[in-house]
């Protein structure tokens, strides 16, 4: 079996699946794995789901990754017959610096931001609901008042990031580091029932949806 023979397996999709279809599978096998979903005295099942959830990042990773290079293959004009000079510039890479930028109230839903430098943006009030933002620099960032509905935070850098009044329900932060982060008035919860993943969350001095200071 060939590797992407098996990345389409471990997403349990058919070889040729669309990039919308390895993401909704990425999401649903995500969801089905997740730690959280499984007794936490139960060592073997919590490894297995580590290691699948790993597997299941990696597949994603690999079919977007040669979808979105055979894409922009296939879109690209066909080659000058002249030969280009020393002095000509290539195309700008997608650039994943956009630290200070101002998305205030921006539509980023479902996009994937994964890996991208947002430290000391401005999110408020932007629409991050089901956004891909796996191992993401928030560092500062203000995302007051944003919608984070089901977003992928995990391994995210969210050290002072700025979360007042930010809607948090179904989001994934596992893993993600919160130190001094404010998220007074932050939704987390519906009644007594955490609605947030933070398997692993560094909260250190965080300031709680309460206002108390988490030790």
């Amino acid at each position: 079996m060939s590797d992407l023979e098996r990345y389409y397996r471990v997403l349990e999709l058919e070889p040729g699946a669309t990039l919308e279809e390895v993401n909704q599978a990425y999401k649903d096998l995500v969801f089905v794995w997740h730690p959280d979903r499984i007794p936490k005295e139960n060592l073997r099942l919590q490894q297995k789901a580590q290691d699948k959830l790993k597997a299941i990042n990696e597949a994603r990773e690999k079919l977007r990754s040669l979808k979105t290079k055979h894409q922009n293959t296939h879109n690209s004009p066909p080659p000058q017959q002249e030969k280009p000079s020393p002095t000509t510039q290539k195309p700008p890479k997608q650039n994943s610096d956009l630290s200070g930028k101002d998305y205030s109230r921006a539509n980023l839903s479902n996009k994937d931001l994964s890996g991208r430098n947002l430290s000391y943006a401005n999110l408020s009030g932007a629409n991050l609901s089901d956004t891909f933002m796996h191992k993401v620099n928030l560092r500062g960032a203000n995302l007051s008042e944003a919608n984070l509905f089901r977003a992928n935070l995990l391994l995210a850098d969210l050290r002072e990031a700025n979360l007042r009044a930010a809607n948090l329900i179904g989001a994934d932060l596992s893993g993600a580091d919160l130190r001094g982060a404010d998220l007074t008035g932050a939704r987390i919860r519906s009644g007594e029932r955490l609605l947030v993943k933070l398997v692993g969350t560094n909260l250190a001095g965080a300031i709680m949806p309460d206002g108390s200071i988490y030790q």
